[in-house]
């Protein structure tokens, strides 16, 4: 669990600069709608491997993405 706690965490600074500067410009709009895509599919391997914690922490990891990606989109 720690480790998708991890890359979890690893978006946080992202985020928090691209809010503080209201600028996203730098930022790859195909690199943020291909991990989020990959993160968007983790559910369905869910029945699969049977681990709530890699569910959760992609779960995160999908509000992180999907709030970066609302930002490049509001603000270029």
């Amino acid at each position: 669990m720690w480790r998708g706690g991890l890359t979890t965490v690893a978006l946080v600074p992202q985020v928090l600069r691209t809010h503080r500067s209201r600028s996203a410009c730098d930022l790859s709009m195909p690199m943020l709608l291909l991990f989020s895509t990959g993160v968007g599919l983790w559910p369905a391997y869910r029945p699969l491997i049977g681990s709530n914690g890699i569910i959760l922490a992609n779960a995160a990891t999908m509000m992180l993405s999907a709030s970066i990606l609302a930002m490049k989109l509001r603000f270029g």
